[in-house]
């Protein structure tokens, strides 16, 4: 029987599938190396990285727990909600994650246009390169690539001067729905709660 209270857990990560910079193997054998013993991975808005996600952690004797995490539009604001113990394989979340991942593209584009005008091209393309799931083109993938080109000394710079409300690069998103995300976490068989 396993103590919780002395568990090593890891229940919030990110892989190349969202904005994470590793694979879920990777993260899997760094989990592993850092001591975890029960592992989640919980890519934004994507369940695609889960069947390889489990397999890697049974590879290295792991318990495994499935999760996800949803950008959430609540009361003008942007929160994320993690849902852990999913079905990945559920219709219902895996439909409403596709519904919030649609407009990324789109975002995406209106972004590098406003770059563009502030002097910096190829930011839509250059994102891209970054991004392992071109549906979840995100702005960290446009920190990254501003990094990269020498616009800004880190991605915590990229933020406060290009990629928040009020400057250029910035593009809301309407995410999914608080009540949403949390019906199909609960649908799916998990539990949810905030990032």
């Amino acid at each position: 029987m396993t103590h919780f209270s002395t568990l090593n857990a890891d229940l919030h990560c990110h892989s190349v599938i969202s904005d994470g910079t590793l694979s879920p193997e990777a993260l899997a054998e760094r989990a592993k190396a850092n001591g975890v013993r029960l592992w989640a991975l919980t890519d934004h808005d994507e369940l695609g990285g889960q069947r390889r996600a489990r397999a890697a952690a049974s590879a290295l004797n792991m318990d495994y727990l499935s999760g996800v995490e949803i950008s959430v539009t609540w009361m003008g604001q942007t929160i994320h909600i993690v849902g852990l113990g999913i079905d990945p394989d559920h219709d219902g979340i895996l439909e409403g994650l596709r519904r919030t991942r649609e407009g990324r593209g789109n975002r995406a584009k209106t972004m590098a246009e406003q770059l563009l005008k502030v002097g910096i091209p190829g930011a839509y393309e250059g994102a891209l390169h970054y991004a392992g799931n071109h549906e979840l083109i995100s702005r960290t993938h446009f920190a990254r690539f501003l990094v990269e080109q020498g616009v800004c000394k880190d991605t915590e710079q990229v933020f406060k001067s290009y990629l928040v409300d009020g400057k250029p690069g910035y593009v809301p998103h309407m995410w999914a729905k608080l009540d949403d995300a949390v019906s199909w976490i609960k649908s799916a068989g998990g539990v949810a709660v905030i990032a």
